[in-house]
């Protein structure tokens, strides 16, 4: 029998070239009114400076709001997302910032090449068994002492969403997972957990986001 998440990586796709132009709509200003977050990417930046410094990849990085502050931060970032149409939009909001269609499963970037990689709610779609891989690939490219941050959805549990920014259709598996999990994982890639940040703990959309780093 096949897997519910069988062909999530060709849903994933379809469901944001979809929703792009109105997903880029409803969130373009959204990091204004979440400060902690903010300061989230403010460290990172610090950290990014204070080691080699080099390029950003911001993996999942949709219609690129991320990927526009942090090089307003003065991190030399660009952006990598699976759907095309997000990609669209991404160059054309923010032209002069290099944006590339890739998937998080198989990056094309040479090993050791990055001073630092953020995911930012972009693991959320991926199934729990291909997880170990994504965060393998992610230490691949990473240099020695570079940061990792990534973001998600904190709880335990998945649910379909069939609509979605404005409701038009998408097929796609939204994965909350316990940050335990999660640091779990990234420790077994090989990318320690520093630091923790949970958000809306006991709201309605709890988050979560951690800091890890390749060892020197």
């Amino acid at each position: 029998m096949a897997s519910v998440d069988d062909g999530w990586l060709e849903d994933t796709q379809t469901s944001y070239d979809t929703v792009a132009h109105s997903y880029s709509e409803l969130l373009r200003d959204k990091l204004a009114g979440l400060p902690y977050l903010r300061a989230a990417l403010a460290l990172f930046a610090d950290l990014v400076a204070g080691g080699d410094g080099g390029p950003v990849a911001d993996v999942g990085c949709g219609p690129g709001h991320v990927t526009a502050h942090l090089r307003g931060l003065g991190v030399d970032a660009f952006g990598v997302d699976l759907s095309p149409g997000m990609i669209d939009v991404a160059r054309r909001e923010h032209p002069g910032i290099r944006f590339e269609v890739g998937s998080m499963t198989a990056l094309d970037l040479p090993g050791a090449s990055l001073g630092g990689l953020l995911a930012f709610w972009s693991l959320v779609h991926v199934p729990d068994a291909e997880i170990p891989a994504v965060l393998a690939g992610f230490r691949r490219v990473l240099r020695p002492g570079a940061p990792l941050l990534v973001g998600f959805h904190a709880g335990d549990g998945a649910t379909l969403k069939t609509a979605g920014y404005g409701g038009h259709p998408m097929r796609v598996h939204v994965y909350r997972r316990p940050p335990q999990r999660v640091a779990a994982w990234l420790r077994d890639a090989g990318c320690p957990v520093e630091a923790q940040l949970l958000l809306d703990e006991d709201g309605d959309s709890p988050g979560a986001v951690l800091f890890a780093r390749r060892p020197a």
